[in-house]
């Protein structure tokens, strides 16, 4: 019997980052930001739902055409600016050769409402105003088209092939914070076989949205009151929506080197799981069966999650890293706000930044969970555990 044997897996790299929030934009104002522990949160404009408002940003910086950042809306306009961003850092921006295959696995929600289309609709029919064919009248002649069509979420996709020409293989899965996961996971599958060489990879949300905080309320997973960072809040239990985009450029070891790229640090591991939450524990269970399969960690490593501050999720999360206290614990959810597409990739790009800077950015935690860490890291476990459902870990490692 003939036995064959499977290549190894490649060695993946991450050799860009693009990052916009509302702590800024750019590698070294997000660096920056979380060595200063800044936060920058707006109570008021949403009252009494707390959000993280997109810093000040130029997307004529990398959406040139006043005509593209007029047809989409804000979370593609924040999308396509941090894919350009990406390209940039990965020095492919413009390379037509390399963008031309270059794949792309994006992670999106649905789309914006027209608040104003909708309140007028309801309006009309609360003071008996709607006869037959009222609603349809209404979307067609109220609605542009470009922005009946933004609704769609592989728009995101499209408009940075578009705007960046990224013309390889488009993939959008939507999901909320587990498209994320598994879109890393699949592009990160897809470049350790061969079937790619060169990815990008994430995604953006936009949290200054009253049709999502009244999504959210419905669940009551909103943060109102007083801002607490996410581990203080057991007794005040919600996210407050962030507004960010993350992507990340992956490409082979191979790849990387003939072009000569200056790689940020390699992306070992990623796994996902959908833990069926009826019964208490359930979250803690399937991130104890995850963690094996990250393969070797040493005992006294570093953690970046994207914990929502969400009950219960928060809490059975926190029972996980109770059991391994040598780990110094980072939630990105206390400075970036709560993201959910963007969160993972918000992680990765964060492990892959303080890998490549030899520090983990301070503790921004009053209760004690996370501690200091001098010793410049080699290993970054990324987590993301869903509001609602999905978790998912990656492991980020120095490049040896």
């Amino acid at each position: 019997m003939t036995e064959f044997n499977s290549p190894s897996p490649k060695e993946v790299w991450i050799t860009g980052i693009g990052i916009v929030s509302s702590l800024g934009e750019g590698l070294d104002a997000h660096w920056d930001a979380l060595n200063q522990k800044r936060i920058n949160t707006e109570a008021k404009r949403f009252a009494p739902y707390i959000v993280h408002p997109l810093a000040p940003v130029s997307f004529d910086a990398q959406i040139p055409k006043k005509g593209d950042q007029r047809q989409m809306e804000a979370w593609q306009r924040i999308g396509t600016y941090a894919a350009g961003l990406a390209l940039d850092s990965a020095g492919i921006k413009g390379n037509t050769e390399i963008l031309g295959r270059t794949d792309m696995i994006v992670a999106a929600g649905g789309g914006e409402r027209d608040l104003a289309v909708d309140i007028a609709i309801m309006n009309a029919d609360a003071n008996g105003n709607s006869g037959p064919g009222f609603l349809n009248e209404r979307l067609m002649n109220d609605l542009r088209p470009t922005l009946f069509l933004a609704q769609l979420s592989n728009l995101l996709a499209g408009n940075i092939a578009i705007v960046h020409g990224v013309c390889g293989t488009s993939r959008t899965f939507m999901g909320e914070e587990a498209s994320s996961i598994d879109a890393a996971r699949i592009a990160l599958a897809r470049i350790e076989s061969g079937q790619s060489d060169i990815a990008l990879v994430g995604a953006a949300h936009n949290g200054e949205r009253s049709d999502l905080l009244v999504l959210y309320e419905f669940g009551d997973f909103n943060l109102t009151g007083d801002f607490a960072p996410v581990w203080a809040r057991e007794n005040n239990s919600g996210f407050a929506l962030g507004s960010a985009g993350c992507f990340l450029v992956l490409e082979s070891r191979e790849h990387a080197e003939a072009r000569g790229a200056r790689p940020y640090a390699k992306l070992t591991k990623v796994v996902a799981d959908l833990a069926q939450r009826k019964q208490p524990g359930a979250v803690t269970q399937s991130l104890e069966a995850m963690w094996p399969k990250l393969g070797v960690l040493t005992d006294n490593g570093n953690l970046i999650t994207g914990a929502t501050g969400a009950e219960p999720v928060t809490s059975e999360e926190k029972a996980f890293l109770a059991k391994r206290p040598g780990f110094a614990v980072r939630a990105t959810g206390t400075m970036f706000g709560h993201t959910l597409e963007a969160q993972f990739p918000l992680g990765l790009a964060l492990a892959a930044l303080s890998i490549s800077r030899g520090a983990l950015f301070p503790p921004n935690d009053p209760t004690g969970l996370e501690v200091e860490k001098s010793d410049a890291p080699t290993q970054i476990v990324v987590m993301g555990t869903g509001h609602w459902q999905g978790e998912g870990m990656a492991l980020v490692e120095a490049i040896t």
